[in-house]
């Protein structure tokens, strides 16, 4: 498989058709989609109406636009229209079906994507694994026997396996960084609100985001731009970069360490005030707005639910709306503290995940020397930048020998094209990129 830039290049320009790029990938899905668990409902029938449609836009002698012909999944909590949203629970399955397709599909659709699969997620969005009760555990392409992270596992696995070229997941405290770091790919949280949310399943307001996954920079920026509209010009002349110190030196593997050293040896080290309760905030947030989404069906069939989401959704129900207030209120002053703490740099170095991908025998993360359910604790360091409300772009650094593990680019409000930028520089010095899980198909679509 090649990359999504270079397929809409060629569909395009006439070199291959966007039917037969479809149905190489709709193969190459069928063969090892199974095998990963990352698919959840295929959409052939529609797919190749989609592709069709591209096809006769370029037999007209017409553009299709900067995605044409370039198949792509979907985290399966947008609404997808005349399919039930089932935001990766059986208690939706047969939920009233959507009359129309999220902001985001149509967005992609008017670039001349083909929207192909729904993809495996945490139920509800609620975990860092892709332990799914209903669907499976998605498997990690780098090694079968370890997780591919959440809650958008599925979304990363597809394309970190070179089934898809690029997907969508959502990303609340880091369910978009912490798959990207864990299969070797690159994973955008963007600025709070800073992508279309109309039709995406919520989890909880206050931190919910749309999140792409790309196997490049230059792809990254292609998808952003379509859903955003923007393709506006990055911060010209010297970055101002600067590590991330404190507890984001802590729980990290040492070639992360290493490599944000490497990256900026010189820039100044920046220790975020208060993140243990900001992490705390962020966890009491969370689980009240998802508790409060969910507490009719809680009350009405509280055994439909997965056990270890159900547990953690009661708990946030119960939470007392005096707390929430607390939470909300210290956020708001937090972001303040932060947007002046950042004030004189472009770009924040900080690792991504704790560690690499955790087996699915013992789904068990080291923190503090303690093990913990990976679970809950695999965004240790991602969902502290989620309460921040900045942009994070999750880069795979360049470790071929190994199992991948990322870093987060972080830029300030509304900046993406300076985080882009940046990466650029790095995947041009070979200090990030992606590596091809060994043993997998990958798929040939030009």
């Amino acid at each position: 498989m090649t990359s999504a830039t270079a397929i809409a290049d060629a569909v395009r320009a006439g070199a291959v058709t966007a039917v037969s790029v479809l149905e190489d990938c709709l193969a190459g899905l069928e063969r090892e989609g199974g095998r990963l668990i990352a698919v959840t409902r295929l959409l052939a029938d529609r797919a190749r109406r989609e592709a069709e449609a591209v096809d006769a836009i370029v037999a007209a002698g017409g553009d299709p636009g900067p995605l044409a012909g370039v198949p792509y999944g979907v985290k399966d909590l947008f609404d997808v229209d005349g399919l039930p949203t089932t935001a990766g629970s059986s208690l939706y399955a047969d939920a009233p079906l959507a009359t129309a397709d999220a902001e985001a599909i149509v967005k992609l659709r008017a670039a001349g994507a083909v929207l192909v699969a729904t993809l495996n997620m945490d139920e509800f969005a609620y975990g860092f694994a892709t332990i799914n009760a209903h669907h499976g555990t998605t498997r990690n392409p780098h090694d079968p026997d370890r997780l591919a992270g959440g809650s958008s596992g599925g979304s990363a696995a597809v394309v970190a396996a070179q089934l898809l070229p690029f997907s969508l997941g959502s990303d609340t405290n880091g369910s978009v960084r912490v798959p990207a770091s864990l299969t070797g790919i690159y994973g955008l949280k963007p600025t709070h609100g800073g992508l279309p949310m109309g039709g995406v399943f919520p989890f909880a307001d206050s931190f919910d985001d749309v999140g792409p996954f790309t196997s490049s920079i230059r792809d990254m920026q292609c998808v952003w731009s379509v859903l955003t509209g923007k393709n506006p010009s990055p911060r010209t002349g010297a970055l101002r970069v600067a590590r991330l110190g404190g507890r984001f030196r802590d729980n990290a593997d040492p070639d992360q360490i290493k490599a944000i050293d490497a990256i900026a040896p010189n820039a100044p080290l920046v220790k975020l005030p208060d993140i243990g309760a900001a992490r705390s905030a962020a966890f009491l947030i969370t689980a009240a707005e998802g508790g409060a989404l969910h507490r009719a069906a809680l009350g009405r069939d509280p055994m439909a639910f997965d056990p270890a989401t159900r547990d953690r959704l009661l708990a946030g129900a119960l939470l007392p709306p005096e707390l929430y207030g607390k939470a909300q209120d210290f956020k708001t002053g937090y972001r303040r503290r932060i947007n002046a703490l950042i004030a004189d740099h472009d770009v924040l170095l900080a690792p991504a995940t704790p560690c690499v991908a955790p087996s699915i025998a013992d789904p068990r993360v080291l923190i503090d020397g303690t093990w913990s359910p990976a679970r809950a604790d695999l965004g240790i360091h991602s969902q502290p930048i989620s309460f921040t409300g900045l942009p994070s772009l999750c880069v795979p650094l360049s470790r071929p020998d190994k199992l991948p593990i990322g870093i987060q680019l972080i830029g300030k409000v509304s900046e993406e094209a300076t985080l882009f930028r940046f990466a650029a520089m790095l995947e041009e010095e070979g200090r990030i990129g992606v590596t091809s899980p060994a043993g997998l198909f990958q798929g040939d679509m030009l």
